[in-house]
């Protein structure tokens, strides 16, 4: 399994940025894949989930600012990211998983066998 995450950039505080992420390697539609970030001296965050039956599952700080989805016909995985804040600067990597967890730990790095090789997103003025 290989993913390739993309779209990073510069934006302003409130501003929007779309990433993808391109799944190859194996059937897409067998995975749960997630986007996480990690910001410097900080332990990797989970950001959003979209798992393999369309359910979808946020971490507190993007819930209603930033939207996940995939489209299992082009194997690629988007998170929209709107509202962006300061401290949303960070390297975002989208990851993959095949095992079923229990919805708890879906957000937890550590559940993730394939990553990316991230994107860096920094929100400044």
């Amino acid at each position: 399994v290989q993913l390739q995450a993309s779209g990073g950039g510069l934006v302003q505080p409130g501003g929007s940025l779309r990433l993808a992420c391109a799944f190859s390697g194996s059937a897409v539609d067998s995975y749960h894949i997630g986007w996480f970030r990690q910001a410097p001296g900080k332990e990797r965050e989970g950001v959003a989930i979209a798992n393999r039956d369309r359910s979808t599952r946020y971490g507190d700080s993007v819930k209603g600012r930033f939207t996940i989805s995939r489209d299992n016909a082009k194997r690629m995985v988007y998170l929209e990211m709107n509202y962006l804040r300061l401290e949303d600067t960070a390297v975002y990597y989208c990851a993959a998983r095949k095992n079923r967890i229990v919805l708890s730990a879906q957000l937890s790095a550590i559940h993730y066998d394939y990553w990316g090789q991230g994107t860096q997103v920094t929100v400044s003025s």
